[in-house]
């Protein structure tokens, strides 16, 4: 007799597993793309010099699109400030644990930015538009897309979730989410989870999935230069008395050192980044000119990521329309300071004091003003969450996610971590690097779209205890 073995490997219980759910991801993807159709056409731009009631509106078609997911404790709600500020509305669904089953908390945001011009857009901003495979809108990626990655994950698992679920989608966070911590502590208990995911952050690429893994933090301030208490001719008393703009230039550029590095003691860095972004890629989509050095030293993703940042954003000097033959006697500039994670806001700012102060140009009055402070995060890697969204992320694509950073900040990630500090936080991805979020012709790869609807899946199953 013959032996005939195969040498195809048997297929586990997880691969069927993840093929059935492949499936149906890919056979709810038409009525999903419909859904975010829908939404993209809401123009709910929360900026206040906009029409709020499309703020609402997208709020209402939410709240319907998650009742048709089988959740019957759908409300929207809205919190007061202190001040009396009303927040925008939220959409809040809540389906109960399973006895022993974790709580997952799932946040999206509705409000979208302001769309520009639009003749900088190849077609209207808020009419949906497919071009190679992507979906063309304001919001089609920012993130009404981390809204039907959520909404796609809860139909694919339909009656098979075995997790509680909490879906949290506000309307302000293209604000700065003003009233973020009044909603939390207004909502406490029914905001409560044991593993928070974030869909409003990027991929490596498309056909690489990343799980955002550190958020730099921000201080900022203003500070002043004053050398003499009035204008004063320059002719008559220049040469002897240098003008406030060039001493506060002068402050300026101690913050840096020849290479462009951040020259203040105190500022911390955290380790590089296991990957780097390709320079010649960078400076396209940088658009840094011909002939312009990088500034900085070491891989372009501890620079950008995990290494400080200084940036003067604003300066307060006559404007040459209006000069006159004067020395000027004082000079503001705002400073927009990014910091590592694992460094203190506190300490950073109090650093960047010190140093301001000690490098006073010429014995000039030097006077700072602080202004925000926002924490940097950075997530554990070998929790049991962070480990579920290795496994389904790599899952969903056939290839491992890769960490990656963002160089700016989210502030209401530790917003999340000083009201729930036990919980786990995931922040995934729903753009990729072509996504063009905040800009005209932002857009969502659908291919990809359709992955991380699996993706969220099996990472729900998998929190649920499922192999």
């Amino acid at each position: 007799m013959t032996d005939e073995r195969s040498t195809t490997p048997a297929s586990t219980p997880a691969d069927d597993r993840t093929s059935e759910l492949r499936a149906r991801a890919a056979s709810l993807f038409p009525a999903l793309r419909a859904d975010l159709e829908r939404l993209v056409r809401i123009p709910s731009v929360s900026n206040g010099e906009f029409d709020q009631t499309h703020v609402a509106a997208a709020a209402d078609a939410v709240a319907e699109l998650l009742r048709g997911v089988g959740i019957d404790d759908v409300r929207l709600t809205s919190a007061t400030t202190a001040d009396g500020q009303r927040s925008r509305p939220a959409v809040i669904a809540r389906r109960p644990a399973p006895a022993g089953a974790p709580t997952v908390l799932l946040y999206a945001h509705l409000d979208v930015q302001p769309p520009g011009e639009d003749a900088d857009w190849d077609t209207h901003p808020f009419e949906p538009t497919e071009r190679d495979g992507r979906l063309y809108g304001r919001g089609a990626a920012d993130d009404k897309a981390g809204i039907v990655a959520h909404l796609g994950a809860l139909r694919v698992l339909a009656d098979d979730l075995g997790v509680g679920v909490t879906v949290f989608v506000e309307g302000e966070e293209e604000i700065g989410s003003p009233t973020f911590v009044d909603f939390l502590h207004a909502h406490r208990d029914e905001l409560a989870a044991d593993v928070i995911v974030v869909a409003d952050s990027a991929n490596w690429a498309v056909g690489t999935p990343a799980l955002t893994t550190s958020l730099r933090g921000l201080v900022d301030c203003e500070v002043e230069v004053a050398v003499v208490d009035h204008a004063i001719h320059s002719g008559m008393f220049g040469g002897a008395v240098l003008d406030a703009p060039t001493l506060l230039a002068r402050l300026i550029a101690t913050l840096h050192d020849d290479a462009g590095d951040v020259a203040v003691a105190g500022l911390v860095r955290a380790p590089d980044p296991a990957v780097d972004y390709d320079e010649a890629a960078f400076r396209a989509d940088a658009g840094v000119l011909d002939g312009v050095p990088l500034a900085g030293t070491g891989p372009i993703t501890a620079r950008l990521w995990t290494r400080p940042a200084i940036s003067v954003i604003g300066f307060d000097a006559p404007r040459v329309a209006s000069a006159s033959n004067t020395i000027t006697p004082r000079a503001t500039a705002k400073l927009s300071v990014r910091i590592a994670p694992g460094q203190d806001p506190a300490a950073a700012m109090a650093a960047l004091r010190t140093h301001l102060e000690e490098h006073a140009p010429l014995g000039a009055r030097v006077t700072m003003h602080e202004g925000d402070q926002g924490k940097p995060f950075q997530a554990p890697g070998d929790s049991d969450a962070m480990q579920a969204a290795r496994w389904a992320f790599g899952q969903a694509w056939g290839t491992d996610p890769v960490d990656v950073g963002i160089g700016g900040s989210i502030p209401f990630i530790a917003d999340l971590l000083e009201v729930y500090p036990s919980a786990s936080i995931l922040v995934t991805g729903v753009e990729d690097p072509d996504s063009r979020a905040h800009g005209a012709n932002e857009s969502v790869h659908l291919g990809e779209l359709e992955k991380v609807v699996l993706a969220e899946a099996l990472m729900l199953e998998r929190l649920a205890g499922g192999r």
